[in-house]
């Protein structure tokens, strides 16, 4: 799959999550697979830039190419000018944000409330790519407002004669939210009505499902989300799949430690010990679902303080796991 002048590797791509697609996040699932990884959003408001908050989801220090930050608005010229600042600080892709449904960005009339305007969208979309003329820009929707209001075969095209490379599309309504199912046909219309890289988004768990949805839809890659939190390896097992039509084998007890142990090492040398403790606490909860005694082990390594009890915790928990599998085989 192709944006602009990158040629990613395959087409799998990993959503940006607020709070979750951090530097540390990032290189993880690109080191597992994953062809491309969009940072999480950056408000358009340039008061905002200065912030530690801010200038650690711009931060791509060791990252590989191409590097993609999300952008946040509802002000065609305010976004224009975060597009800008993005791009000189070493964003290689600009991505829009008209999919996020959550109350505080629709509130302010950002995210998916956008797609009530369709006017509105185009001057966003034709100020960002102006601003930038150098750096692709890409833009990520739902299918519509609501049930009664799917316009995203109107937005896809306005989209695609504001010159975006690429659109992803989360095959819910703002309405929607999180609740029901994704549907795909919406997606197989808009990827009918444009030329450009259309990417399928939302309940995309297996590799069998990146294919279902890859065969109905028509789209061009997947865009992972929520499945990969504390499975970071999906999309090495989604890529197998779709080249061998074999699925790999689930990664052993040994493996998934040692991948949350670098991750959790990354996490404390990106925020410090004591910001890194506390992010890395829904990541130790999302590798050990699932696991035997995990809520209890959760419970406890929430209440932990410091990094080096941390990892003894993660260390100890994984030992009994193994033990325990030993024992009954």
């Amino acid at each position: 799959m192709r944006i602009g002048p990158y040629t990613l590797k395959n087409n799998l791509v990993l959503a940006p999550m607020a709070g979750v697609t951090d530097l540390p996040f990032r290189r993880l699932c690109k080191e597992m697979g994953a062809g491309m990884a969009v940072s999480e959003m950056v408000a358009s408001n340039s008061l905002l830039w200065g912030s530690e908050k801010t200038k650690r989801r711009a931060d791509h220090a060791g990252e590989s190419e191409p590097r993609s930050v999300q952008i946040m608005g509802a002000d065609p010229q305010m976004m224009a000018e975060a597009a800008r600042y993005n791009a000189d600080n070493g964003a290689q892709i600009i991505d829009i944000n008209m999919g996020c449904p959550a109350k505080k960005v629709c509130n302010v009339q950002a995210g998916s409330a956008l797609l009530r305007d369709e006017a509105l969208v185009g001057r966003i979309l034709d100020a960002v790519v102006n601003a930038v003329p150098e750096v692709p820009v890409t833009l990520k929707i739902r299918t519509g407002w609501d049930r009664d209001n799917k316009n995203g075969v109107n937005i896809a095209h306005i989209a695609e004669a504001a010159g975006i490379q690429a659109l992803a599309v989360h095959g819910r309504t703002r309405a929607d939210g999180y609740k029901g199912d994704a549907e795909y046909q919406t997606i197989a219309a808009i990827k009918a009505a444009i030329t450009i890289p259309v990417i399928a988004n939302g309940d995309i768990t297996t590799p069998e499902k990146a294919r279902q949805v890859l065969e109905h839809s028509g789209a061009d890659g997947v865009m992972i989300g929520r499945a990969a939190q504390g499975r970071p390896w999906i999309f090495r097992e989604i890529e197998h799949y779709l080249q061998t039509g074999e699925t790999l084998p689930e990664p052993g007890l040994e493996e998934v430690r040692d991948i949350l142990l670098g991750h959790l090492e990354n996490l404390y040398r990106f925020y410090g010990e004591y910001t890194g403790v506390r992010m890395a606490r829904k990541h130790i909860s999302w590798y050990s679902k699932g696991q035997r005694h995990g809520a209890a082990f959760r419970q406890a390594a929430n209440r932990v303080d410091d990094a080096e009890e941390q990892l003894v915790m993660v260390n100890q928990f994984f030992a009994q796991l193994m033990e325990n599998r030993e024992i009954a085989a």
